[in-house]
């Protein structure tokens, strides 16, 4: 299981040296905004294979229910988002899922197990439009850009989609070398791909 992670670890710091190597070379010594975007666009890009990945997508719907399973299913029993994501009064996400998973009966967990902002849907949108999503302050939940750097890097719950347990298949890589794409990303400028279906 550790082979993966190791591999997009590998494969994600490669793809930095290429494509700097590459922006270097495209730029020669002046650095132009075109060619600093497209460095950051191919950084986005390759952070979208984990933002893209069931184990996110399954908390970040557009609607007020959540998904489950790597095949994204409707959530077994009917669950709803709630005024707060913690779900419906009577029935709040920790009423099954607790501070860690419960694997014997397939429950996943976390202390802060929670859907994403109503604001934070990505499912069914392009990366275009998540990436546009998650640098507006009045769509992320008020974060700039070092919050939102802290979140996917240092967040225990995002954390949890790269040890998932059970049969769930983790999100590429780690949490820390997704941490460091985007963080070369916002350091490129934060560029995002065209917003159409990718």
């Amino acid at each position: 299981m550790r082979r993966p992670r190791v591999l997009f670890v590998a494969a994600a710091t490669a793809l930095l040296v290429v494509l700097s190597a590459a922006a270097q070379r495209t730029l020669g010594q002046t650095q132009t905004f075109a060619g600093a975007d497209a460095r950051s666009i191919a950084l986005f890009r390759e952070a979208g294979k984990v933002l893209l990945n069931p184990r996110c997508l399954n908390c970040h719907p557009v609607d007020d229910r959540p998904t489950q399973t790597d095949r994204m299913e409707p959530h077994r029993p009917w669950v709803v988002r709630g005024v707060d994501g913690n779900g419906a009064p009577g029935l709040a996400c920790g009423t099954c899922h607790h501070a860690a998973n419960f694997d014997a009966a397939g429950v996943p967990g976390n202390p802060g197990w929670r859907l994403a902002p109503a604001s934070m849907g990505w499912q069914g949108r392009s990366l275009g439009a998540i990436c546009e999503q998650i640098k507006d302050p009045a769509r992320n939940g008020a974060k700039d850009m070092d919050a939102l750097l802290h979140h996917v890097s240092e967040d225990s719950l995002v954390g949890w989609a790269w040890m998932p347990g059970g049969r769930r298949t983790p999100a590429p890589g780690t949490q820390a070398a997704f941490g460091a794409l985007m963080r070369a990303w916002a350091d490129s400028g934060a560029g995002c791909p065209p917003d159409k279906a990718e």
